[in-house]
């Protein structure tokens, strides 16, 4: 059953730790437990809260999702894996290369669920989850039901997906299928991987998890939400424009028109890495990370994430968009460029 408690505190449930709380928590453990919620009510959807700031106390429920469980289907070309929504992603991948099933290795060490995964579509190091998903499974809202979806419905795209337009606050993910192919490939076509000489999925897993603990602060020793900021994706000829300035800008082919560029190479190139307003900090070491030092407040947050976003629209007239999900006191809010001066 559904455990509720009144006005709870929501600055262990996100890991960038604002003090924040809401007006009821509903902890979900089996699906069929969202038939018995209502959803005509304000709500907003959690896992662990690695993706999620509360800026101000929401006028809501939180509706955590922690149902468990792994069940693995073998085919003649591939591993079939039906993930519960609660299940951690890292560990995920922990467990099905120890099982001999490599394909999520690049993907090491992404905080969050496997449920908050297809929502975002997770990537890093030239994969996204895209190309394993199989089918999410969830509860539509509107119709009462739970629905499947096919990896051709959720209109994946960089760090997109269906259910940030026109599935946000329809569709609650309960299970993600996964395919992973027997027919493995190393894929190391992303920076310190290129190092690697036909490495195994063990070793790519372990580069993988080495480069990110070098370059990001663990969550649960300096509160932060991973990446801060969407890595633009821009025309081709600006981006050649903005290489004649800086040969060394980092960049990366999205199609035959777009390439993407690096938002954290962005802000340290604008001098902002290690930049501070009260307790809230751009990280020393890694500028696409935003770190709470520890007393860090809403406020404070807002006014570094305008900071840069007019520091780099002056410096390089690109518009920063926020990776992480922002909630205020109704709902998801949205903090964009302006052209203020910097």
């Amino acid at each position: 059953m559904t455990r509720e408690c009144l006005l709870p505190a929501l600055q262990s449930l996100h890991t960038f730790a604002l003090a924040a709380q809401c007006q009821q928590l509903l902890i979900v453990e089996d699906p069929e437990q969202l038939h018995d919620i209502d959803f005509t009510e304000p709500f907003c959807v959690l896992g662990e809260g690695s993706n999620t700031i509360f800026t101000a106390p929401y006028q809501g429920s939180v509706v955590l999702i922690a149902n468990k469980g792994l069940v693995i289907e073998e085919h003649s070309d591939a591993w079939l894996l039906h993930c519960e929504a609660g299940e951690n992603w890292h560990q995920l991948v922990q467990q099905s290369l120890a099982l001999a099933m490599p394909g999520l290795e690049n993907l090491a060490l992404i905080p969050g669920t496997v449920g908050a995964a297809p929502v975002q579509n997770i990537g890093a190091y030239g994969v996204e989850l895209a190309q394993f998903v199989d089918y999410v499974q969830g509860y539509d809202i509107t119709k009462g039901c739970f629905h499947t979806l096919r990896a051709e419905e959720c209109e994946f795209g960089y760090r997109d997906s269906i259910f940030k337009h026109a599935l946000k606050e329809r569709f609650i993910i309960t299970r993600v299928g996964l395919r992973l192919p027997k027919a493995w490939q190393a894929n190391t076509s992303y920076g310190p991987l290129q190092e690697l000489h036909q490495p195994t999925a063990q070793q790519i897993f372990e580069q993988v998890v080495a480069v990110r603990q070098s370059k990001l602060p663990d969550p649960y020793q300096l509160a932060n939400s991973g990446s801060f900021f969407k890595n633009p994706i821009l025309p081709r000829q600006q981006v050649a424009s903005l290489r004649q300035r800086d040969p060394h800008m980092p960049c990366y082919d999205v199609d035959n028109e777009h390439q993407k560029v690096a938002a954290g190479w962005l802000i340290e190139q604008a001098g902002l890495k290690g930049y501070c307003i009260g307790d809230i900090a751009v990280h020393d070491k890694q500028a696409l990370v935003l770190v709470n030092r520890g007393t860090g407040t809403a406020e404070q947050l807002m006014a570094m994430i305008k900071h840069i976003q007019r520091t780099i629209l002056a410096h390089f007239g690109i518009a920063l968009e926020h990776e992480v999900r922002l909630l205020g006191a109704q709902g998801e809010i949205h903090v964009e460029a302006d052209n203020e001066s910097a």
